[in-house]
């Protein structure tokens, strides 16, 4: 009985420890995570001012498209950056 006492009272003081429990950060959104395609150029040899303007236009485009994805980006990792520091 004494064995089942003392076995008792270690398990039970074991327990009475606490471990710290860190959640782990969350997972990026796949959208969050393409990465951004290269500009067009210029082809050689052009001439056209039209084609010029086409190329540039496209990539000012591109550029935009981009640039809203990386700053979505920022935004979701101060939002979860500061909801994980609470949490600890």
């Amino acid at each position: 009985m004494k064995k089942f006492l003392a076995i008792l009272v270690i398990t039970l003081s074991g327990c009475a420890t606490s471990v710290p429990i860190i959640p782990p950060f969350p997972d990026v959104p796949e959208t969050l995570m393409k990465a951004c395609p290269d500009l067009k150029l210029v082809k050689d040899g052009t001439t056209k001012l039209s084609e010029v303007l086409s190329t540039v236009t496209d990539n000012y485009h591109q550029y935009y498209d981009c640039k809203s994805q990386v700053d979505d980006w920022i935004e979701w990792y101060k939002t979860q950056k500061g909801i994980f520091n609470k949490i600890k």
